[in-house]
C-alpha cells in the first residue's frame, strides 16, 4: 500500500522545487532533501500536508525488483511516520547505492536520523 495522495510528491516540478530550495543532509544508504513552505500571508494558517516522494537510480541496481523492493520499506517507514511529521513539508528520500543490501531497520534507523538532523522531525 502507498501513501495518501495528498502526502505524495507526483510531478517532476516538484521534486525540483525541493532539490532547489531544500536543505540536504545525508546518511550512509539515504540522503533527504526537505524545505518548509511558509504560512500564507493572509490570516488563514493553515498549510497543505507534508509531501514526500522516493528518488532512486538504477545506480542502486539495474534491477527493478531490488529498486522496487527499497521504495516499498521506505514507504511503509513513511507511513508510520507521518502522523509525527508536521505540515507543511516536502521531502525528497534519495536512495544511495550502498542500501542495495540494507534491511528495514537500517533504512527505519537512518530515516528518523536524518528527520531530526533535518529539523523536519521535532524541529520548528
Amino acid at each position: 500500500m502507498g501513501l495518501p495522495k495528498a502526502n505524495r510528491l507526483r510531478h517532476s516540478r516538484e521534486f525540483k522545487a525541493v532539490y532547489k530550495k531544500g536543505r540536504r543532509c545525508s546518511g550512509k544508504y539515504l540522503i533527504l532533501r526537505a524545505f518548509r513552505e511558509m504560512s500564507p500571508a493572509s490570516g488563514e494558517e493553515t498549510l497543505p500536508p507534508t509531501q514526500v516522494g522516493i528518488s532512486i537510480s538504477q545506480k542502486v541496481s539495474k534491477k527493478a525488483v531490488v529498486r522496487n523492493r527499497i521504495k516499498r520499506q521506505i514507504r511503509g517507514i513513511i507511513r508510520s511516520l507521518l502522523p509525527q511529521l508536521p505540515s507543511g513539508w516536502k521531502i525528497v528520500v534519495i536512495v544511495k547505492p550502498q542500501a542495495q543490501g540494507c534491511k528495514y531497520e537500517d533504512f527505519l534507523r537512518e530515516l528518523k536520523q536524518l528527520l531530526l538532523t533535518s529539523e523536519v522531525l521535532h524541529g520548528d
